[in-house]
């Protein structure tokens, strides 16, 4: 199975991007699903018919076995968190919260992007598809999403079992306390469902033998400015880019000085995405004076951007996080960043995890045991990569 993800800035033509590399898989003879965690929706759109909750197929058969799913979140977020949820709105409305906005208010945050990775897992599991394109939500929204699984991952196996043991054995004392009922185990079993589904979600993403993003921008200094960070922040959390597409590039000639004006600094830009994303496949799409819609357009569209690259090939990448141990005396933890700015990242040891902190977004790496016995002995970011140097700490091994 291929899983392949686009993300993007918003605008730059991501969805349409997504919708015709699943249209052109399938009429190559894969089996595909094209999925959306976007919550605009805007996937039946660009196929130009109606998609629902369950995969729908799209062109009877006529481009090979193509389906498209937009996730019911209603539905998938009352099986989901239905337990937390009731008991939630109970609290509420004990303390005087009106039942309809307290329906409101116990939506979880993020759900529709949340949910749709849950949807997204489910349809790997279950085996019936040779391909599954997942259209992102615009980048922000994307990497807030990726970097959950791991979180939630931290706060399960170092919080929560100390909160629930607390909770069971002093629920009567509490309840009497507060006046509001104490959360029931099944409470605690949905949040642990939760974090047991977001957890294979995370393993399923971060497969280098199925699974890899791929960017989508515009030649536009802005918009290539993004992608950089992007790059940098996927990487931080694991995941893997395998290609970049530079959708809307005006074609060169004619004698028209408005688009001259445009394709000398598309050109510009085009150098620079060149040279910030060296090493990876960086296909093009040209500027349509109309939007493509249905699948004939849909597969044009990708047979001109992927030209004769297979879209669904493998890309080696370097792993994201790696250990080496260069001599008796020191380990070396090497993580990828490209395009960080050393002014933007933070590091900092907390017991047995490693605090990375790249602009906004933060990641804690639990250090095997080997490092776990050692200090940090210096670090450096040269050429995209983090290295982080370990010595011994004969404290710690005599402890341990």
């Amino acid at each position: 199975m291929r899983v392949l993800l686009f993300t993007g800035k918003g605008g730059v033509g991501k969805t349409t991007t997504s919708a015709a590399t699943a249209a052109l898989a399938a009429r190559r003879g894969h089996k595909t699903l094209v999925l959306s965690t976007d919550p605009a929706h805007s996937l039946a759109d660009a196929f130009g018919v109606e998609l629902g909750d369950d995969p729908t197929e799209i062109g009877d058969g006529a481009y090979g076995s193509l389906y498209g799913q937009q996730v019911d979140i209603q539905q998938a977020f009352e099986a989901s968190w239905r337990e937390v949820q009731h008991y939630l709105r109970d609290v509420l409305e004990q303390g005087g919260v009106d039942p309809l906005e307290a329906d409101e208010l116990t939506v979880l945050p993020g759900a529709d992007e949340v949910l749709a990775l849950l949807e997204l897992r489910a349809q790997v599991a279950g085996g019936g598809w040779d391909v599954v394109v997942v259209d992102c939500a615009p980048t922000a929204e994307t990497l807030r999403l990726l970097a959950l699984p791991e979180a939630l991952g931290w706060y399960m196996e170092r919080v929560f079992p100390v909160e629930r043991r607390a909770v069971r054995a002093l629920r009567p004392v509490l309840t009497h306390l507060a006046g509001v009922a104490m959360p029931p185990d099944k409470v605690f079993a949905a949040v642990e469902r939760l974090h047991g589904e977001l957890a294979e979600v995370r393993a399923l993403l971060v497969d280098p033998a199925t699974t890899s993003v791929r960017l989508v921008l515009t030649p536009e200094s802005v918009v290539v400015a993004e992608a950089r960070r992007t790059l940098t922040s996927l990487s931080l959390y694991g995941y893997r880019v395998d290609g970049v597409i530079a959708n809307r590039v005006f074609p060169a000639g004619g004698d028209d000085p408005w688009r001259a004006g445009w394709v000398a600094a598309q050109a510009t830009q085009l150098e620079a995405i060149e040279s910030s994303f060296a090493g990876l496949p960086i296909w093009q799409s040209a500027y349509r004076p109309n939007e493509p819609v249905g699948l004939d357009a849909l597969v044009a569209l990708a047979e001109e951007t992927y030209v004769a690259d297979d879209p669904l090939d493998l890309v080696a990448t370097p792993e994201p996080v790696a250990i080496e141990r260069v001599s008796s005396d020191e380990y070396v933890l090497t993580v990828a960043l490209p395009h960080a700015e050393r002014r933007h990242v933070e590091l900092a040891r907390k017991g047995d995890e490693l605090v990375l902190t790249v602009g906004s977004y933060r990641r804690l790496l639990a250090l095997p045991s080997a490092l776990r016995r050692c200090v940090v002995d210096g670090a450096g970011l040269r050429d995209g990569r983090l290295r982080v140097r370990f010595r011994p700490d004969p404290e710690l091994w005599m402890r341990s």
